[in-house]
């Protein structure tokens, strides 16, 4: 390691001659020192017109660490690339931390994006560990991979007859802060996960309408275009759960505001969205319009509360209002402010529905270096921007989620997207991966970007359903809404110059396959609210890569192009155009998984070529789970809050045996944190289905109940079906399908808290 040392420009004294007799050493070090402080860009750079001044010099931390006996790495969102970090040494830049505004960022590609998250995973056949380099100042990664041997032991591995061991290299520098590094020493996928989200956080369990569909665009024009679009919906049987609304909705891009013709009755709009079960999401950007008479302007200019620029004065820069100056969200006392900013009385035409997007807050200057701020600006006590620039986006949904707690007096759970993001951000909301676009290899890009952000703790993210820029084909459009659901978080967006791509824009036969994208994941909400609970409490990522339960699988390394949801469904999308069919590697040593529409089997440790159609793609069912779904048709979450149960169970390869767990609560409220709730747990074993109640149910009650219950495996038909509940023991109708092996079991009509046993007599 090598340390610069703090230094002032006008400090003369290391950088004069040595006396005549000074030793050698010290003459060198002299002339070094006199060089460096005056070599070009040590207290000054010029970059494409804008100057960075250096008040304290050269300045940077490094170091280097080597994952011994392990070939891939993963982590460091965020980049449109590959899910498994690829070597920069020798053939491209080091990948770059550093939080920017890009549109229409390149794919596969190392470069710069929206977040940054520092957090490195490595995994081998026997062990995972995890590394955090907590810094928030840009950072570059250089990855290299096998190093050369020294002769020892190459000399050791031929008398072994063994291959050389397996490692990667990789150099950390940040161009400022502190050495503070955090390893991560698992031993396994599951461990890490645990570990680092006792380090840096959980994510909050999302209000249930969060996991549904968001539908937006840039921009919805007026009240009229809402209530189109959202009967739109509900004519062709469509659900959805959010609508948003983007920068066009403010008087003249003054947040906190609406356009008062467009936008004239935006409380009595929200109102007729809730009173449908529905939600509204606004933007608020953290640029603020340099103008007369807006009250937060005003305000935040009278209390000091902007960023400062190098000579003390706020720092002015230009964004969607034009002139615009920077709120110092670092500043707890602006963080307050901003909160109290979401108060009913303060946010005029708000209710306790509506929702909010924070965009541009890497921070976005679009006349600054690199499109963002200059790093010598100052934020409270001193800090220069460049040492916290990376962190300066997670302060923005941190304040605004205790806007919304506060708003409800703790009661409702907030709802935040995010574009930028560090360590950590995860405890505030949701992210996205920006603006893409409505290309082929964006859609395939978008699996491995949500992975690594899924491995470093953001686990409530996705991608722009559709892509962001540029106008998707009915092909392209229907295979991005079949991924989008099964992606942790599911919203179509475009640009405000994109045609218009509500799901009915596209012909009928478009329409039907949006719809049936759309039902499946409305009918698996149950799944993905029970995973994102269960990620609260133990950091396990709802979305994972297959080797994350499948470890020792050498041949799931490199797999990016599918994935898990949870250790119970694997999804393979299919994102190449005109696509007939598609290659499926099925993980796991006496596995077997079932096709969730036709239950085709497939054994694990196999590779399987597929047919595909337009309509679907290809999603299994792991042997040995329990899935609960809700498969009434309704227009969106809230209303289905009632509706009975179907649990789908696929029997394992050798016991044919299954088990799955169920969470339920009221889909909004902190009321789970007091204990009101269900957790429950199902197992199939020895021809019986028994549920148990973990947790709960405190004070929580529901009228849900089980319909039916679907078994895949099930070797021959039974000759009867009985279940045992507090009514007593009765039979239960059921249907065996031969062919698929499937067993259907209907109507046991029981409520879902309670615990009852089926038998199953052969």
């Amino acid at each position: 390691m090598r340390f610069e040392h703090h230094r002032t420009r006008d400090a003369p004294k290391e950088n004069q001659a040595p006396e005549a007799d000074a030793p050698e050493n010290e003459v060198e070090e002299a002339a070094k020192a006199v060089e460096e402080d005056n070599m070009d860009g040590a207290w000054e750079e010029t970059f494409k017109g804008h100057k960075d001044s250096k008040k304290n010099g050269p300045m940077s931390v490094g170091m280097d660490f080597t994952f011994e006996g392990f070939d891939h790495v993963y982590g460091l969102p965020e980049h449109a690339d590959s899910f498994a970090l690829k070597s920069t040494v020798g053939s491209t830049d080091p990948f770059r931390l550093y939080n920017l505004d890009v549109f229409e960022y390149e794919v596969d590609s190392n470069m710069a994006l929206y977040g940054a998250v520092p957090y490195m995973v490595a995994h081998s056949e026997t062990r995972t560990v995890g590394l955090l380099w907590l810094n928030a100042a840009e950072t570059w990664v250089d990855i290299e991979p096998n190093s050369k041997q020294g002769v020892l032991s190459s000399v050791v591995d031929f008398v072994k007859r063994s291959p050389p061991p397996n490692h990667r290299e990789t150099h950390w520098f940040s161009e400022n802060g502190l050495i503070d590094v955090f390893f991560l020493l698992g031993p396994g996928p599951g461990e890490v996960a645990r570990q680092y989200r006792y380090l840096t956080g959980a994510t909050p369990l999302p209000p249930l309408f969060a996991l549904a569909y968001h539908q937006s665009r840039w921009n919805y024009n007026d009240q009229d275009d809402v209530r189109s679009v959202d009967l739109g919906f509900d004519e062709r049987n469509l659900p959805y759960d959010v609508i948003w609304l983007d920068i066009e909705h403010t008087d003249g891009k003054k947040y906190f505001t609406w356009d008062p013709f467009k936008f004239s009755q935006p409380e009595a709009m929200i109102r007729n969205l809730t009173a449908k079960g529905r939600r509204m999401v606004t933007i608020i950007d953290p640029h603020i319009k340099r103008e007369s008479g807006y009250h937060i302007h005003s305000e935040a200019t009278d209390k000091g509360f902007y960023v400062k620029n190098k000579d003390g004065n706020d720092f002015e820069g230009w964004c969607w209002p034009g002139s615009s100056s920077y709120l110092d969200f670092l500043n707890p006392e602006v963080r307050h402010w901003w909160a109290g900013k979401f108060a009913l009385d303060q946010y005029k035409g708000s209710t306790e529905h509506l929702f909010t997007w924070n965009d541009m807050n890497e921070p976005s200057v679009f006349n600054g270096p690199e499109v963002t701020m200059h790093k010598d600006c100052l934020h409270t006590g001193g800090w220069e921007h460049r040492d916290v620039h990376n962190m300066y986006g997670m302060f923005l949904p941190m304040s605004t989620y205790m806007g919304h707690l506060m708003r409800s007096d703790n009661k409702l759970r907030p709802f935040v997207l995010s574009r930028s993001f560090f360590i950590g951000s995860q405890r505030y909301g949701a992210v996205w991966t920006g603006d893409n676009e409505a290309d082929w290899n964006h859609l395939r890009i978008s699996v491995p970007m949500i992975l690594s952000l899924s491995m470093a703790g953001i686990t409530f993210s996705g991608a722009d359903v559709g892509g962001f820029f540029k106008n998707p084909d009915a092909e392209l459009s229907v295979r991005w809404y079949q991924a989008g659901a099964y992606q942790p978080f599911f919203r179509a967006h475009s640009h405000i110059h994109t045609k218009r791509r509500e799901p009915w824009h596209f012909g009928e036969e478009t329409l039907e396959h949006v719809r049936d994208a759309l039902r499946q994941r409305y009918a698996l909400l149950p799944l993905w609210y029970t995973l994102f609970w269960e990620n609260e409490r133990t950091g396990l990522p709802p979305f994972r890569p297959l080797w994350f339960d499948f470890p020792g699988d050498r041949d799931t390394f490199l797999i990016d192009n599918q994935h898990l949801i949870g250790d119970r469904l694997l999804v393979r999308p299919v994102v190449e155009a005109g696509a007939s069919k598609a290659t499926v590697y099925f993980p796991g040593q006496n596995q077997v998984w079932y096709d969730v529409e036709t239950w085709e089997k497939h054994e694990g440790l196999s590779t399987v070529t597929v047919p595909v159609t337009l309509r679907k793609i290809p999603v299994y069912q792991r042997g040995g789970t329990v899935i609960p779904k809700k498969e009434r048709l309704r227009r969106c979450s809230s209303l289905t809050k009632d509706d009975p149960y179907t649990l789908q169970i696929a029997l394992d390869k050798e016991s044919k045996s299954a088990e799955g767990t169920l969470y339920v609560d009221d889909g909004l409220s902190f009321q789970y944190k007091k204990g009101d709730f269900l957790y429950l747990k199902y197992r199939f074993a020895d021809n019986k289905l028994t549920s148990k109640l973990l947790e709960g149910p405190g004070n929580f009650k529901t009228k849900a109940w089980i319909e039916r219950v679907v078994i895949v495996g099930y070797p021959s038909s039974p000759s009867q079906v009985t279940i045992t509940s507090s009514k007593g023991t009765e039979s239960l109708q059921f249907v065996y399908q031969e062919n698929e092996h499937l067993l259907r079991i209907r109507k046991p009509a029981v409520n879902v808290a309670e615990e009852w046993t089926i038998n199953i007599v052969p």
